[in-house]
């Protein structure tokens, strides 16, 4: 067995090569780290943006390329050691180690586990890896988009965010597209309810047949077709089936090690697991948000793994802050935008505003501003999105007759509370 040690410093160590773990690596040379940083990732690729591929991957005219997020120059330029293809199988806590696949022990001083989510299997009969695409690395965005083709019937099973984007590209690829929700609605856990009937609207409108609030029987083979069965007995024949349920998040290395799981690697506000000298972030962690009484959540959100990644590297240089980014989240449909701001959860009222043939909704807890959500053309949506952000970062509690009318803009609104803070 090689020991790295004898040719690798003791610094700091990254597991996973993704949204988080890169942004970690960057930001501990912005920090002015000097030591050893190890980016370490399973897949035989550079980092790379991951919501490309679930729309740009998908309708490129020409097969894409993945969307990197450090070249090999930067990578080289910042002193940043990148090992791909390799697959960290252990955690030698006492020796400050990671044991490899490749028999290699890579020291480090701190670890931070940027190990992502995986997506959640079908539990059907007749579904298998052989007829049931699902959507997690570049490799199966390529895989997907063959079967994508002029003509097709897809049927897509979960209407969640992954789900509504592929079948928006599918549709963008000429395909016929069902999308089949098991829940009452689309969106059901992350969108309030009129903002995803607005959704849902908008994909009909587009040719998509959504069916929803029905369950799953089984899938049948039918020739060279598949058919999903539906609990009712309706039958959905097509030439290929996309499963996008949710996902898991990966904690096999850290429950290996002994670290403490609760819906994901559990940390403290800090992103600091049980192990003082270990960390987690993005979708594999979850952790007490401050602005929400400490309510844990566990993002799956690329602004998170940025945010988070950033903080985790600060942290492992000696910052004692929490984390307290205020969620944000977006998801492209068709030609518009889904955007949402804080937890809308988190509400017990809500006050709309009207951006001209958009809707704003403002979700409040007992008068303070906690989540902010609408679905629009891009120009109109963004920036009011933004600005409720900084608001939901600032606690505050405008008037509900302000945050309803348009003619009191939320800048000034934000201006008021800069003044009263």
């Amino acid at each position: 067995m090689t020991d790295a040690s004898s040719h690798v410093a003791r610094g700091m160590v990254i597991v996973g090569a993704g949204e988080a773990g890169a942004r970690a690596a960057m930001t501990l040379r912005e920090a002015g780290y000097s030591g050893t940083v190890t980016l370490i990732g399973e897949e035989r690729r550079l980092p790379y943006e991951r919501p490309p591929l679930s729309k740009a991957a998908m309708t490129a005219v020409e097969e894409p390329a993945a969307a990197t997020i450090l070249s090999e120059a930067q990578l080289a330029d910042h002193g940043i050691r990148h090992v791909p293809g390799v697959l960290v199988t252990g955690i030698d806590r006492s020796g400050h180690t990671v044991l490899c696949d490749d028999r290699t022990r890579i020291p480090y001083a701190k670890l931070l586990l940027t190990t992502g989510a995986r997506p959640r299997r079908l539990n059907l009969p007749g579904a298998g890896p052989d007829n049931v695409l699902y959507l997690r690395d570049f490799s199966d965005a390529l895989a997907m988009r063959t079967r994508l083709q002029p003509g097709r019937r897809l049927v897509v099973i979960g209407g969640g965010f992954i789900g509504l984007e592929i079948a928006g590209s599918a549709l963008a690829r000429g395909c016929s597209v069902t999308v089949v929700e098991m829940a009452p609605r689309i969106l059901g856990r992350a969108v309030p309810a009129a903002v995803a009937a607005t959704v849902a609207a908008a994909h009909e409108a587009a040719g998509i047949r959504i069916i929803a609030g029905v369950g799953l029987a089984r899938i049948e083979r039918e020739g060279v077709a598949e058919v999903v069965v539906l609990a009712d007995g309706t039958r959905l024949v097509c030439d290929a089936i996309i499963a996008g349920i949710g996902a898991i998040p990966e904690t096999a290395l850290a429950e290996r090690a002994g670290l403490t799981i609760e819906n994901g690697i559990r940390v403290d506000e800090r992103l600091v697991t049980d192990d003082a000298d270990i960390l987690a972030a993005g979708d594999c962690c979850s952790f007490p948000h401050p602005l929400f009484g400490g309510r844990r959540l566990r993002l799956e959100a690329w602004r998170n793994a940025q945010d988070q990644g950033r903080h985790a590297a600060r942290v492992m240089l000696g910052a004692t802050a929490a984390f307290d980014a205020v969620p944000w989240f977006w998801s492209d449909q068709h030609d518009q935008t889904l955007q949402i701001a804080g937890l809308p959860d988190e509400g017990d009222t809500v006050v709309t505003r009207d951006l001209g043939g958009t809707t704003l909704h403002f979700h409040l807890r007992d008068g303070r501003l906690v989540g902010a959500s609408a679905f629009g053309p891009i120009g109109k949506v963004a920036r009011e999105i933004r600005l409720a952000e900084m608001l939901i970062a600032r606690r505050a509690h405008p008037p509900e007759t302000a945050l309803a009318d348009p003619l009191v803009k939320l800048k000034a609104l934000l201006a008021a509370e800069s003044l009263a803070a």
